[in-house]
């Protein structure tokens, strides 16, 4: 098995060749849906074709034909997995026939919708419905003539079917997520997108999810209510799996709710491209803040989050929302202009009273003043806040921001609020800052610690906090290293005079000089 930096080297340097076949055709930011979603087609044709051969090598589902599936077959399939794919349908033999297929572009929109509407009037109908949604195989993107959409979905298709990495689960990497971080880094810019908006890096990922874990070996069920694609949630997973090796679970799996259409799709593929069962998740379209989707399964032992920062809202102009229970204990609404703590005070309300919520937030919320000062003045009397952690500038794909982690939690035994100041800890890497496993180790041990650590982690009473207005950025509380040199005046003073002895000496000597040429 390849390494993971060899694996992920390979990967990238794959989609790379993809690109350049379909390079001046289709706009790098769609493109990039051309690969996630055959990257998905590859995945559940394997993994319906596994499900089927139940590990017995004398079976091979993609030599059979499609009648091999009898309604009763059908039924349990669907049952077991959420859909279904005929043998005929697989990405592999689709992949083979590929080059000589007049019909291809129309054949791949076929069986996209037969596996959506397999689900149809199943338990699994809306974690299946329009996941194909935003693979148009016949877009005008692809090419005018059904030739030139054949051509570039051939290209796309055996791009995909050569990378040999074994099975899906069984790789270093996350395939999914690596080819989602590679082209969102390399077309997000381009395309006048926030990268961040979108995606969360992966080791900022894992210091989220290791935050919102600490120390719970026991967890119900995960949360994010702006879940992108879904790489939160499933760090999360990836985390708690390398934590809890005794076979412990999440129990009852794994929710989110996504305004952005296209990212909701990409979150449900990820769900299913990490071999979570349609009856482990529920990924749910819309906006959180005004419609929000998952009241009825609240609350949550880990909630983690990254949603977007200081955009609009209803906020006031909706007399409704001061009623709502999640924001009317803080008595005022977050911003119309700045819905961030509209954000906070949702997982809050979400939140479990053993569990921790660890949210990605804009700096500028700790310390303005109005509104945003009196939400903060209500999470501080009350206790909720555990920890706010600064963080480097650029680890985000789209901003330079150097952005907080705000940690919350209802269990806390003590009156004070710990403040780390992470933002020297990164290492730089082509475009972007990442933190390294030292890097997260160190802030966890921290966390974990709760102990004063002189220019890096204090933990502030929280009447401290109440005399400073409530100001909650790390600064006020963290004293930064001078890092400027020491200078020694005795020192310096003695090397000026000498200095001075020696440019006297010197302007004698050149008089002396001038003296004896004018002579």
């Amino acid at each position: 098995m390849a390494s993971t930096t060899q694996q992920r080297t390979e990967l990238h340097r794959r989609i790379w060749q993809i690109a350049n076949e379909v390079r001046g055709s289709v706009d790098g930011w769609d493109f990039k849906q051309y690969v996630l979603g055959t990257l998905f087609y590859r995945f559940i044709s394997e993994n319906f074709k596994n499900y089927i051969e139940a590990g017995d090598e004398t079976i091979h589902y993609a030599d059979m034909t499609d009648d091999v599936i009898t309604p009763e077959r059908k039924e349990d399939a669907i049952k077991s997995k959420g859909y279904i794919i005929y043998p005929s349908q697989l990405f592999e033999n689709i992949v083979e026939k590929a080059n000589n297929n007049e019909n291809l572009n129309t054949d791949l929109k076929q069986i996209f919708s037969d596996i959506e509407s397999s689900a149809n009037g199943h338990p699994s109908e809306d974690d299946i419905k329009g996941l194909f949604a935003d693979f148009d195989t016949t877009s005008n993107r692809l090419g005018n003539t059904v030739a030139e959409k054949n051509k570039r979905l051939t290209a796309v298709l055996k791009g995909v079917a050569d990378l040999d990495f074994g099975k899906f689960e069984d790789n270093h990497i996350d395939l999914f997520g690596d080819a989602y971080e590679f082209l969102i880094s390399n077309y997000a810019a381009n395309a006048g997108k926030s990268g961040g908006e979108f995606f969360t890096p992966q080791h900022v990922s894992k210091l989220i999810a290791l935050l919102a874990l600490h120390k719970q070996d026991e967890v119900n069920k995960a949360y994010d209510p702006a879940a992108g694609s879904g790489s939160l949630l499933l760090q999360v997973k990836k985390q708690f799996d390398i934590l809890h090796t005794n076979g412990h679970t999440i129990e009852k799996g794994f929710f989110g709710q996504e305004i952005n259409h296209t990212t909701y799709n990409l979150a449900r593929m990820n769900m299913f491209l990490h071999n979570i069962n349609y009856t482990k998740f529920d990924i749910a379209l819309g906006n959180t803040l005004i419609d929000p989707k998952h009241n009825n399964e609240r609350p949550f032992d880990v909630i983690v989050s990254n949603p977007p920062y200081s955009i609009n809202w209803e906020g006031s102009d909706n007399p409704i929302l001061i009623n709502d229970e999640r924001f009317a204990p803080a008595s005022v609404l977050a911003p119309k202009s700045k819905a961030d703590f509209a954000f906070v005070l949702h997982a809050l309300h979400y939140l479990s009273p053993k569990g921790r919520a660890a949210i990605v937030c804009f700096p500028g919320i700790f310390y303005r003043t109005g509104a945003e000062q009196k939400i903060r003045q209500y999470l501080i009397n009350y206790n909720y806040v555990e920890t706010v952690i600064a963080l480097a500038p650029n680890l985000f794909y789209g901003t330079s921001i150097a952005v907080n982690i705000l940690v919350l939690s209802k269990h806390k035994t003590h009156y004070k609020t710990q403040f780390i100041d992470a933002s020297k800890l990164f290492k730089k890497e082509t475009n972007n800052n990442v933190l390294t496993a030292e890097h997260i180790e160190k802030i966890i041990t921290a966390f974990d610690d709760k102990i004063d650590i002189k220019h890096f982690a204090q933990l502030v009473d929280n009447k401290q906090i109440q005399a400073n207005n409530y100001n909650l950025s790390v600064s006020s509380y963290v004293e930064a290293e001078d890092t400027r040199e020491v200078i020694n005046i005795t020192e310096l003073n003695a090397e000026i005079k000498t200095t001075v002895e020696k440019i006297n000496i010197l302007r004698a000597q050149i008089d002396n000089l001038i003296t004896d040429i004018e002579a």
